[in-house]
C-alpha cells in the first residue's frame, strides 16, 4: 500500500474514534435480553472481534469491545475462546500476509450480514444499536481490506489474480456454511435462516471481488467501491 494511502486509511480511523469519543457510549445500564441461541452468537463472534489481526482497524475501536460490554450488559459471561476463531487465527498465520488478508476479508464479509441480522432483529433496543454501530464499523473495515488486498494481489501476474479471488470466494462459501450450520438457531430467532444468510453473504462478495480487482482510480487507491457504497445484501438495509 503506498505510504499517502496508508496515512489516509489512519486519518479517517482515527477521525472515527474521536467521531465516536463525542458521540458517547450506549446506555449499557438498561442491560439486554435476548434468546441463549442469539447470545450463544454473541459469544462466538466477540471471540473473533477481541482476536490479534486488528492492527490499524483497531483504532476505530480503542475506546472499548462494544461486543464484551453487550455481553456484559446482558449477564453473559465471555469465551475465552471457540474452535472456529482458533482454525481462523491457525489458517491466517500459515502461509504469510497475502493469505491473513485473504482470510481476515472473509471475516469481515461474514460480519457484515451477522451484525445487520442482529441489529434488524435482535428485538432489544440496546443490542440493535450496538450491532448499527459495529456494522458501521465493518462497513469502514472492508473497503480497508479491500485497498491493502488490491496492492497485495498487484504484485502477482495479471491473469493470476482472478483465479486467486474465485479460490477467496470459495473459501468464503466453506466458511459461511460452517457459520450458518453452527449459528442456525440463533440466526432463526433473528429472522434470517441459514439458506438466506449463506446466499446473503455470497451475493455481497461479488461487489468485493470486483473492488479488489478494480484499476485504482486514483494515486492512493482510496476509492474502495464499498466505502463509498457498501456491498449490497438482499432484503432491506
Amino acid at each position: 500500500m503506498p505510504t499517502g494511502g496508508f496515512a489516509e486509511w489512519t486519518r479517517r480511523f482515527e477521525d472515527e474514534r474521536e467521531r465516536r469519543r463525542a458521540q458517547g457510549d450506549p446506555d449499557w445500564g438498561r442491560g439486554a435480553a435476548l434468546p441463549a441461541a442469539v447470545w450463544a452468537g454473541i459469544q462466538r463472534f466477540q471471540v473473533g472481534e477481541n482476536g490479534d489481526g486488528a492492527n490499524l482497524v483497531g483504532k476505530a475501536d480503542q475506546a472499548g469491545d462494544p461486543v464484551a460490554r453487550l455481553l456484559a450488559a446482558g449477564g453473559i459471561p465471555r469465551l475465552t475462546s471457540h474452535w472456529s476463531d482458533t482454525v481462523f487465527v491457525r489458517l491466517r498465520r500459515l502461509m504469510g500476509l497475502r493469505l491473513e488478508l485473504l482470510v481476515l476479508m472473509i471475516a469481515e464479509v461474514v460480519a457484515l450480514r451477522y451484525y445487520r441480522a442482529l441489529r434488524d432483529g435482535a428485538g432489544d433496543a440496546l443490542t440493535s444499536e450496538v450491532a448499527g454501530r459495529i456494522l458501521s464499523d465493518e462497513r469502514r473495515h472492508v473497503p480497508f481490506h479491500c485497498e491493502r488486498l488490491h496492492a497485495s494481489l498487484a504484485e502477482l501476474p495479471r491473469l493470476a489474480r482472478r483465479p486467486v479471488m474465485a479460490g477467496w470466494r470459495l473459501l468464503l462459501l466453506a466458511a459461511t456454511l460452517v457459520v450458518a450450520a453452527d449459528h442456525g438457531r440463533g440466526l432463526r430467532r433473528l429472522g434470517t435462516g441459514r439458506r438466506r444468510f449463506v446466499a446473503d453473504v455470497m451475493a455481497s462478495s461479488a461487489e468485493v471481488v470486483s473492488a479488489v480487482l478494480a484499476a485504482r482510480p486514483d494515486a492512493n487507491g482510496l476509492e474502495c467501491g464499498p466505502e463509498v457504497r457498501p456491498p449490497r445484501l438482499s432484503g432491506p438495509a
